[in-house]
């Protein structure tokens, strides 16, 4: 993405700073006496992982000397003590300890190592990086430096790209060696590259002198040198190749901006850059002024890039994913991410919620007690994204390019999609937020697809069967639609799993019985799934059944079972459940036959922002076609007790930002088709409904009481709405409150008619 920088959150691991190497101008080797141990104990390496996890760091940055055993016999001592056969073999065991202890990414610094040593690496290491620094063989500095030399590096330089190991290296400018020098080692890599597409990112470092080495006495790097040593990066490596300038070494950060820089690196919050310890960290404020004054973006990454991720070893895939936001950076939602461990479960109404142990992430989630971060909501645009918004003000409608470009906002241009989506809400919907007054009545939990995602089915072979099996009868249906009815609710949203024993009829029974109970009560059932299952079973043609079904109460259709209308993602989640066609088929011949319905997104499991703007477009041209939605209801994945979570193969739902722009661009590209676009607060919670109210959102959604398919995948929210602090909220924001029906007609004029 042109428009962003990204930086790697990060904690520094130095496991040993012996090292069998005399670089001129290093201070992180050190002789034996000045060190209090030969190596971090385990323990140690936890507890700073730990701190970095806690501060929000991605990435554990494991650096230390090569081959200090070779050197040292107190080094090859306490290895044998401890059951090592070598520096790398113990530095591959304590990337395992952290990543099962902390969920922190292992990037491995081991330096010139053999092939055999990093394939193991690459087993317990999301990436490794080696500096080749430069490629001249006569310099000084590295006199009694036997592992700088020149074809020892590109060695493991060449065997990294055998291995596909996702890779880090870079030049040191400023050693003695001329600018031809860095052409011959920048085209070394690139061609290294050309062969094998495994280098990440190329690291273009500044020497400065420090005291206490041979080279306190050199001059150091000019900035004019350094900074065109980078424009060479990126003029000779292909554009797939990142270029990074360390910016605690530099005292222009614009000046590497334009000079060709798309990352900053790793910077800590919580260690100081061992390697250059005089050198503090720049904060991260200071980076993101830097980065917008260019009109960039500041985005955190991952130690693995998001275009090598596929490379990543399987044992640390679902590492990586837990810790990815939907285009394959780094969460940015602050707080803690650590391994979620659960013991059991709990039954919970008619579902049942997953129990966690152990360290508790403080970070927020969909459907989890954290407050979320506070975003922008007003901005100036810059770049690609001011271009797409500069065209909805002018009245274009987005496609699919633009959907994508809109998602990938961060900073202050999430702000200004808000904000444009916010003035679309004012123009269409006006300041009125609304809501409906509802029970959701999940007639039972047992079923036969076997959908990955789902913690509220239950089957007798089923990954997630716990909780109690459970089948309410026609009259306990009916009395908890009566019962909604005397508490105020206008409607009962009847859904439910496929159970094995049912064909058509069920539902057609189910409808009658409710209108039987309770003629006025808006009766919202019954998802595309169920439908076109129920037809099916009685082999009836769909838009037969459907007339039966509107004559037998029914008159409007949840959007749910869309999940995301892109086949590819469906296999992963949903395979034998209907596909994008027949989902979209089943609201069509409702449409047809005079039922409304709305449309759902479930995101932030395993799909890619192009996967949500499909979906957008795949709708929006069906509503074009009917006019039969009534409103666009995002609906983010709640992952803690969720089988597909469980078993290790999907992300721990949307980021917090990714929620308001699922929300703001759902205004965007529905705009002028969809009038309504809703928040689930059961999944977000009332701060985040807060901050949606002001991108784009004009509906709470239903009091839901009964809400028990989120529940049972772990969300904490409650099962009802307290319309009282509801009215509080809205009141805050300067909007006044209404209740509505389920096809956003007013209470009070349609129970005055009825």
């Amino acid at each position: 993405m042109p428009d962003r920088i990204t930086f790697s959150p990060k904690v520094f691991i130095p496991l040993t700073q012996l090292c069998r190497d005399g670089c001129w101008y290093c201070t992180f080797a050190q002789p034996p006496k000045n060190l209090a141990a030969p190596y971090m104990s385990p323990e140690q390496v936890v507890e700073v992982a730990l701190r970095g996890a806690e501060a929000g760091c991605h990435e554990a940055l494991f650096t230390l000397g090569e081959a200090p055993e070779a050197q040292y016999a107190v080094a090859r001592e306490w290895l044998a003590e401890h059951g090592y056969a070598s520096t790398v073999e113990y530095l591959a065991a304590m990337c395992k300890l952290v990543v099962e202890e902390t969920g922190l990414l292992p990037h491995a610094n081991a330096g010139a190592i053999s092939r055999e040593e990093l394939e193991l690496l690459k087993g317990v290491s999301v990436s490794q990086g080696m500096m080749i620094e430069s490629l001249r063989e006569d310099l000084a500095c590295h006199r009694g430096a036997p592992d700088k030399v020149p074809a020892r590096r590109l060695a493991t330089l060449e065997w990294a790209g055998e291995l596909q190991v996702p890779f880090t290296t870079g030049i040191l400018v400023g050693i003695g060696e001329d600018r031809q020098d860095r052409i011959d080692a920048l085209q070394a890599i690139a061609d290294s590259h050309a062969r094998h597409g495994h280098v990440q990112e190329v690291i273009v470092q500044n020497f400065l002198p420090k005291p206490g080495t041979a080279m306190r006495h050199h001059p150091p790097c000019p900035e004019e040198d350094h900074l065109d040593a980078i424009r060479l990066a990126r003029e000779i490596l292909p554009a797939d190749v990142h270029v990074q300038a360390p910016p605690n070494l530099a005292s222009d950060l614009q000046g590497l901006v334009d000079a060709g820089i798309d990352d900053w690196g790793g910077v800590s919050p919580v260690t100081a850059d061992f390697v250059n310890p005089e050198r503090p960290w720049p904060s991260l404020a200071r980076l993101r002024e830097a980065t917008e004054a260019a009109g960039k973006q500041l985005a955190p990454r991952l130690a693995v890039y998001p275009e090598f991720i596929d490379r990543v070893h399987p044992d640390l895939r679902f590492a990586t994913l837990d810790r990815a936001d939907a285009e394959g950076l780094g969460r940015d939602d602050p707080g803690a991410v650590l391994p979620q461990r659960f013991e059991d479960v709990a039954n919970v109404a008619d579902g049942a919620e997953v129990q966690l142990v152990g360290r508790r992430s403080t970070a927020w989630y969909s459907g989890a007690d954290a407050q979320p971060m506070e975003l922008p909501l007003t901005g100036e645009p810059r770049g690609a994204i001011k271009e797409v918004l500069d065209g909805v003000r002018a009245g274009q409608e987005v496609g699919l390019e633009e959907i994508v470009t809109l998602f990938s906002a961060r900073g202050t241009d999430v702000g200004a999609v808000a904000q444009a989506a916010d003035e679309l809400r004012r123009e269409v919907s006006g300041d009125t937020v609304t809501f409906v007054r509802t029970r959701n009545i999940n007639y039972t939990n047992l079923c036969t697809f076997k959908c990955r995602f789902c913690a509220f089915a239950k089957g007798p072979l089923s990954l997630n069967l716990r909780g109690k099996p459970y089948l309410l009868t026609h009259d306990e249906i009916a009395a908890r639609a009566r019962e909604a009815w005397e508490a105020g609710a206008t409607e009962v949203c009847l859904q439910g799993g496929i159970h094995p024993t049912f064909d058509g009829d069920f539902y057609w029974q189910v409808a009658k019985a409710v209108k039987h109970e309770v003629p006025d009560i808006h009766v919202h059932g019954f998802t595309a799934l169920e439908v076109t299952e129920g037809a099916r079973r009685l082999r009836e043609p769909l838009e037969a059944y459907l007339r039966r079904m509107k004559d037998a109460g029914l008159s409007s259709l949840p959007g749910t079972a869309a999940e995301i209308l892109d086949d590819p993602i469906r296999e992963i989640l949903c395979p034998d459940k209907i596909d994008t066609g027949q989902w979209l088929e089943a609201h069509r011949i409702a449409h047809s036959v005079g039922l409304r319905s709305n449309v759902t997104i479930m995101f932030g499991a395993v799909e890619s922002p192009v996967s949500w703007a499909r979906h957008m477009l795949r709708t929006r041209d069906l509503q074009k076609e009917t006019g039969g939605f009534t409103e666009f209801v995002p609906l983010p994945f709640v992952h803690m007790a969720s089988p597909i979570y469980l078993k290790r193969s999907a992300r721990r739902g949307p980021t917090f930002r990714e929620t308001l722009l699922m929300h703001a661009v759902g205004r965007i590209a529905y705009h002028g088709q969809i009038d309504n676009i809703q928040a689930s607060w059961v999944k977000i919670g009332m701060g985040g409904l807060r901050q949606l109210l002001q991108a784009g959102v004009n509906d709470a959604g239903g009091t839901l009481m009964n809400e028990n398919i989120s529940r049972a995948a772990g969300a904490s929210h409650g099962q009802s709405l307290d319309e009282v602090a509801l009215a509080q909220l809205t009141t805050t924001l300067g909007r006044p409150l209404a209740q509505r029906t389920t096809l956003y007609g007013r209470v009070e004029e349609e129970l005055a008619a009825a």
